[in-house]
This record gives C-alpha cells, sequence and structure tokens, in this order.
C-alpha cells in the first residue's frame, strides 16, 4: 500500500507546522539570505506544489511538475501557508490506499525542453519526500541566518542520515 511511503511523507511534512507557529510573517516572506534570495515561503510553497502537481495529476496518470503557481500569497503569508500544508496533508491521506505501482509519468522541464518519464506514484511520493527533505535543509539554513532555531534536531535531515551527524 502507498501508506508506507505516505505516513513518513505526511509525519515529514507536519514539521512545518513548527515554523508557521513561530516565525514572523517578515522573517518566512524575508528574501534578503544570499546566494540564492528565497524565502521559507517560497520553499514551503515550492514543496507542497509538488505534491499538488503529484495528487492533481492522479486521473490522468499525467504528473506535470512544470504546472507550479509561483509568487503566490503562500510565499508571503504563514497563514496561508498553513493552510496550503494542511490541503496537502489531507489530500495524501486521502490517496495513501492506492497501489504503489500505478504507472504514471512525470512530465518536467530538465533545462533542454519537457521530458516525461515513466515510473509509479510509489517512485513520484518516494522522490517528492527526498526533495521535500532537501528544501528542508534549504530553509534551515535562512533560519540559522535569521536567528530563528530548527522546529527539532531531525528537521531537513534525510533518515538515512547516520545519526551522529544529525544530532
Amino acid at each position: 500500500m502507498l501508506k508506507q511511503i505516505v505516513e513518513p511523507t505526511i509525519i515529514n511534512l507536519k514539521q512545518a507546522e513548527e515554523i508557521f507557529a513561530d516565525l514572523s510573517p517578515a522573517i518566512y516572506s524575508s528574501t534578503s539570505a544570499a546566494p540564492y534570495y528565497s524565502s521559507i515561503g517560497g520553499h514551503l510553497r515550492h514543496i507542497l506544489d509538488i505534491f499538488k502537481c503529484i495528487v492533481s495529476g492522479l486521473d490522468s496518470r499525467i504528473i506535470d511538475l512544470t504546472n507550479r503557481k509561483r509568487g503566490t500569497i503562500v510565499e508571503k503569508n504563514p497563514v496561508e501557508g498553513q493552510k496550503y500544508l494542511r490541503r496537502i496533508i489531507s489530500d495524501l491521506e486521502n490517496i495513501s490506499d492506492l497501489d504503489p505501482s500505478i504507472a504514471i509519468t512525470i512530465k518536467d522541464d530538465l533545462g533542454m525542453g519537457m521530458v516525461e518519464i515513466p515510473t509509479t506514484l510509489g517512485g513520484g511520493l518516494n522522490q517528492a519526500h527526498s526533495h521535500a527533505i532537501h528544501h528542508f535543509a534549504c530553509i534551515g539554513y535562512i533560519l540559522h541566518i535569521h536567528g530563528a532555531i530548527l522546529p527539532n534536531k531531525i528537521f531537513g535531515y534525510n533518515p538515512t542520515t547516520p545519526k551522529n551527524q544529525s544530532v
């Protein structure tokens, strides 16, 4: 069942709730951190958009990862970010009983035009989960630059990271 992928993904995504609870809108939306000048809100919106693309493409079995909405209110307003997070978690809970071997096609622009990659729903969600962890690490750097504290000691670490390196 897809539940084996969805449950740890939801646990990981719920770490973002702690960011919403303690972070000012100014830090959440700040693009002052070099060298990429991206915001915490921008990273969270990006993470959630990837999951939204997967859920939205399930009926057609075509997941278009270029169909993301940049520059939305989610990037500026942590309350809107929290609402979006909760919608994505609900969407993931609703698909947790699906078969992970469902064939899908992921469409993306890898830098030289659109490509179509055949894979499975489980494979696509697994990649989205790893991608989210990577962006949580980026958020960790931005939090540090602003003098904010990470939500917990595992935030932004892949579960396969040796424990003596993560704490």
